[in-house]
């Protein structure tokens, strides 16, 4: 009798474990059953915002249930990453990060809730902002080659003005600095109006920031244009040069991913980068984004991934020769 029923027991557990083998393709399958909440760790309105809306539309139309957009700003998106790192790894809760959540804030963070590369599983690289370096309308250069020029030959009299400690905008000037060999001052601002503002001022010489708030003012001539740091030239504004023209390898952006939480099923994730990847090519989208000065990427989460520690590489050695913490 023992015998039968140790036997019986054996039976119920691989029977149970063959069950539960069965579970995550079923469950796969089947999602999206319900509403996803789709994390945006900054306030509305923002850019991430803009294009996370126009995403989540896009999702909702070729998945079938609502992607629910929800603002989690805070301490450079931290807030609104934790929560989605806590979060059950169903498919039901996804983070529409920015660089700093993805990379960079565990660079500067001294106590940061989460791991990004422990917590999140990489699902899709959406987009890049490239930074634009511009200039003070009456300034004595016109292209990035002259400014270095005339940095190196007045160390420390140029100003460049960034959006905050820790920005893109920011570290974009420090790694200009180290890879030009110059020195020139450096502002904070908040945000990027009061730096538009000061440049057509000439209270500032350079400033370096996201491109899109800078774009109609360049072509108004208000401001000069000296170099974007994008890998290629930008079709908006043809005759602006690459930092890469002046300075070969040179490129920074904010960019723009999907993560999930980790150990989210891996069908999931599938479904998730075949649907924003079809979105990112199609013209209305391409479109969309280059009005906002962003350009349209896509891809594999290997290769997202490959991508986030490239950035990681690059960018650690710059936030500690300059000692950017919080």
């Amino acid at each position: 009798m023992h015998i039968i029923n140790r036997r019986l027991a054996a039976l119920t557990l691989i029977g149970a474990a063959c069950g539960l083998t069965q579970i995550t393709p079923a469950f796969a399958d089947n999602w999206p059953s319900r509403p996803i909440t789709m994390v945006v760790p900054f306030t509305a309105g923002t850019t991430s915002d803009v294009i996370a809306r126009s995403l989540a539309q896009e999702l909702h139309q070729k998945l079938g249930q609502p992607f629910i957009v929800e603002n989690k700003g805070g301490a450079g998106g931290n807030i609104g990453a934790m929560v989605v790192a806590r979060a059950n790894a169903d498919g039901y809760t996804i983070l529409f990060a920015t660089t700093g959540q993805a990379a960079t804030n565990q660079l500067m963070y001294k106590k940061m809730e989460f791991d990004p590369q422990r917590d999140f599983a990489p699902v899709v690289l959406v987009a890049k902002a490239p930074v634009i370096i511009t200039a003070r309308p009456d300034a004595p250069y016109s292209s990035l080659k002259d400014f270095i020029a005339f940095a190196k030959a007045n160390p420390g009299k140029a100003t460049g003005g960034f959006p905050g400690n820790g920005t893109l905008g920011h570290i974009t000037g420090e790694l200009l600095a180290r890879s030009a060999g110059v020195d020139f001052a450096k502002s904070q601002y908040r945000g990027s109006a009061q730096i538009l503002t000061d440049l057509i001022g000439n209270h500032i010489d350079v400033g370096m920031d996201s491109l899109a708030g800078y774009v109609p003012s360049v072509r108004e001539g208000k401001i000069k244009a000296l170099a974007i740091a994008s890998s290629q030239r930008w079709s908006r504004l043809p005759d602006v040069p690459t930092v890469a023209e002046s300075l070969p390898g040179f490129e920074a952006g904010v960019w723009y991913a999907v993560l999930v939480p980790a150990k989210t099923p891996d069908d999931v994730i599938a479904k998730i980068n075949a649907a924003t990847n079809a979105w990112l090519k199609e013209p209305k989208t391409q479109e969309f984004l280059a009005n906002l000065g962003i350009q349209p990427a896509g891809g594999t989460p290997a290769e997202l991934r490959a991508f986030t520690q490239s950035e990681i590489d690059k960018w650690g050695p710059i936030i500690k020769d300059a000692k950017i913490e919080f």
